[in-house]
């Protein structure tokens, strides 16, 4: 029985890390929720792929800087909310109940109040960047 449910962790753990993948590429689709989601069936699934996971760049780039609570760049933020108010307005736009609506326009207040106060900006990592333009 054991051995069943480290599979299944396995397995929903290579099925969310491909799509934080896929959410990574693209702009639609969040990858950070999916990366932890991962890291959290990796850990689960076995010691080894728990290991391989965190030795892994996707995870010090994206799963770190959440679990140590560091913040996201005005960028991130910027990009969740965005895609986040184009769900909720879509479904403030189909949906035909006044207090249903109410509530997730309240929703999305929130969620801008949150991304602003409570989770701290950090400046953007140029590393990558200032390496690449002084080869140039």
């Amino acid at each position: 029985m054991k051995k069943i449910r480290s599979i299944a962790f396995f397995i929903i753990g290579l099925f969310s890390l491909g799509m934080g993948i896929a959410g990574t590429i693209l702009p639609v689709l969040p990858g950070g929720p999916f990366y932890l989601f991962a890291a959290f069936c990796f850990a689960k699934s076995s010691k080894k792929m728990d290991t391989w996971f965190k030795n892994t760049s996707i995870y010090s780039k994206y799963v770190e800087p959440i679990l140590l609570k560091t913040g996201m760049t005005r960028k991130e933020k910027i990009r969740i909310n965005c895609i986040a108010d184009l769900c909720i307005l879509i479904s403030i736009f189909y949906i035909d109940y006044l207090f249903i609506k109410i509530i997730l326009l309240l929703l999305a207040l929130y969620k801008h109040y949150y991304f602003i106060k409570k989770i701290k900006t950090i400046p953007p990592k140029n590393n990558q960047s200032k390496s690449f333009t002084k080869e140039m």
